[in-house]
């Protein structure tokens, strides 16, 4: 018999490379995100005022132009905070810092009833509850009861575009409906 070992066992594999342990990183960071939902709510705040700011920046440049360069900032930025799924509807700010999209079940508004009694997910044991998470994070934030609003499903054809850029030309208009209504 050879004394050869199977392409299992020779294979290199480095320790950190186990997507068990490259889910365990992701984890320390979204539970990262939420423990410091106050701090990353007062970014989110004067992100959002710096975009409004743009708003004439990005109307001269063209809202779609700007989508390729601005979706992936956010992108890089979101996954590696909050394990973003740039579903297109980003309720962060609603959710304590916590993506209800990393919820196996895609819930967008409360656990479901399979949560552990550790506060695991039933379906990912090894997953903090997304929305136990959710809780705890909006309990630090100034705006911690919009946990409480009811969200609409997720519009697919959405999915991969920038909320960022979405949630301004929306801010933008009401902005100039309402200044149109004062004059």
């Amino acid at each position: 018999m050879s004394a050869a070992a199977t392409p299992s066992e020779s294979a290199y594999r480095p320790a950190d490379a186990s997507p068990q342990r490259r889910a365990r990183s992701r984890y320390t960071v979204r539970q990262w995100a939420v423990r410091h939902a106050r701090f990353l709510e007062q970014v989110y705040m004067h992100l959002a005022n710096v975009f409004l700011k743009l708003h004439p920046v990005w109307q001269a440049v063209g809202y779609r132009r700007a989508e390729l360069p601005v979706k992936f900032v956010e992108k890089v930025v979101k996954v590696f905070l909050f394990d973003c799924r740039m579903c297109g509807h980003c309720i962060l700010s609603s959710t304590g810092m916590s993506c209800p999209m990393n919820c196996p079940k895609q819930l967008r508004n409360g656990p479901c009833g399979g949560v552990r009694a550790d506060g695991n997910c039933e379906i990912e044991p090894d997953m903090p509850c997304v929305w136990i998470e959710a809780w705890r994070g909006s309990r630090q934030m100034a705006g911690g009861n919009a946990i409480h609003t009811v969200q609409k499903p997720v519009d697919q054809s959405l999915r991969e575009t920038s909320s960022w850029l979405r949630v301004t030309a929306q801010a933008a208009a009401e902005r100039e409906a309402n200044t149109g209504q004062n004059s």
